[in-house]
């Protein structure tokens, strides 16, 4: 029974060959998924199959478990990666912290469009669902967990979702698994663990159906968030920058709850941001209804939420790269720090990919910056140099992108700016810069 559920959710996602990756804590779930898998593997050999651990560094015994991990791995013949993590938490939740490092520690170690199976079960999505009702969430909060959703390049996939955790620990007695007891689960100081080992025991036994029907609740709310989302699609193209801002002056053009609806929509594409109501109500009112001389800023635990000529932009966090410099040839890609892409001079130019410049002489030595401190430029067919600052502001550069914009210089000269100019002396056919943005601040 439990294998057949595994199955045919493996098989709705792999109707081509594609790797799969397993997330082995070791703890029962992912044990149970473990010896799934490798029946799963012996019917559907086409695809490529990893074992993944992640050492987090939290309990004394995670050397143990990591090794444990391995050996399991290897006896079911798995390729099997172990990966140690350091969590920096910055006042975030210890849990929150560990899953996205986590979460990350994977998504480094696999390939494009990996399918990643980790063992959350029916009883966790009810965990879920109660941690967000304590937290006074709406749809999208108590809609809980998807059984699949992106993850950067590759899927989450969790296949037990509508397993509970009778049906799994059954099973693996069955099969005589023996699995690792992570100490820290028992640990009811923690919300999670109270709701699993004290709350929702108690509230099963009276309503033994319980959590079946909280699943059924989170399946509804998930429904009508999908709903929601296609009803206000229709708003994208009129609200939503393509640089991944939202248009306020457009947005305020409808009812306050519409406007609601249409800020939450955006925060949740352009930083995957849930923010509660009194968070919401901060966007608002600190930041959308702030005075027009204002440079507001809303922190928010993934970066900032800001307002600039008009439009709301959310900006990830990020690092200084002022002091970055690189060289560069014709015809070679660089990659920018911090992810900010790459940059190229491209010696055959085509339509519309960057602004067109003029080839390098033989003594010209091409460099790449990004602190326009004390810096002054002349742009194509302008009257005089200004300093960089002034052109940024001119050119609606918005200012938490003024040092991370590349600065081109031919010798010891700025030749251009990003993709916003070129200077008067290096105007040319020849070439053409192209700055490949991967947008990770606005979008």
């Amino acid at each position: 029974m439990l294998f057949s559920l595994f199955e045919n959710v493996l098989d709705r996602y792999t109707p081509v060959p594609r790797q799969i990756v397993l997330a082995l804590s070791g703890g029962v779930d992912s044990r149970v998924m473990l010896d799934l898998l490798a029946t799963y593997r012996d019917t559907h050999p086409q695809h490529a199959y990893l074992v993944v651990h992640v050492h987090h560094g939290l309990s004394p015994n995670a050397d143990d478990w990591m090794a444990q991990c391995e050996r399991w791995a290897s006896d079911a013949d798995f390729a099997f990666k172990g990966i140690r993590v350091t969590l920096n938490h910055r006042g975030e939740s210890l849990e929150k912290a560990a899953r996205e490092a986590r979460y990350q520690a994977i998504l480094n170690s696999v390939d494009d469009n990996a399918l990643v199976l980790t063992g959350q079960h029916a009883d966790d999505q009810a965990e879920t669902f109660l941690l967000a009702l304590k937290r006074g969430s709406g749809p999208a909060g108590l809609a809980a967990m998807p059984e699949t959703r992106p993850m950067q390049h590759a899927v989450l996939c969790r296949p037990l979702l509508e397993a509970n955790r009778k049906a799994i620990e059954e099973y693996a007695e069955s099969q005589g698994l023996i699995w690792i007891e992570d100490e820290s689960n028992l640990d009811s100081r923690f919300d999670r663990n109270f709701i699993r080992q004290e709350w929702l025991p108690m509230a099963s036994e009276r309503w033994p159906g319980l959590v079946k029907a909280i699943n059924r609740t989170a399946l509804h709310c998930a429904e009508q968030e999908t709903l929601l989302d296609e009803l206000l699609v229709q708003y994208d193209a009129e609200v939503m920058g393509t640089d991944g801002s939202l248009n306020i002056g457009k947005t305020k053009e409808y009812s306050p709850i519409l406007q609601s609806a249409l800020v939450r929509r955006w925060l949740k594409y352009a930083g995957r941001l849930s923010l509660s109501k009194a968070q919401l109500e901060q966007v608002f009112s600190s930041v959308i209804e702030a005075g027009p001389d204002a440079n507001p800023v809303l922190k928010v635990a993934q970066g900032e939420v800001r307002r600039y000529q008009g439009k709301l932009w959310f900006v990830a966090h990020y690092q200084d790269v002022s002091d970055w410099t690189a060289s560069l040839v014709v015809n070679r890609k660089i990659s920018l720090p911090d992810n900010l892409g790459e940059l190229e001079i491209v010696s055959a130019p085509s339509n519309d990919r960057g602004i067109r410049i003029r080839a390098p002489m033989k003594d010209e030595e091409i460099s790449v910056g990004f602190d326009p401190e004390g810096w002054f430029a002349r742009p194509a067919s302008r009257q005089g140099k200004r300093k960089l600052k002034k052109l940024f502001q001119e050119y609606g550069v918005p200012s938490w992108l003024r040092r991370r914009t590349p600065i081109l210089f031919y010798g010891e000269t700025i030749a251009a700016v990003g993709d916003l100019f070129v200077c008067e002396d290096y105007v040319g056919d020849e070439c053409e810069l192209v700055w490949h943005k991967c947008h990770t601040l606005n979008a």
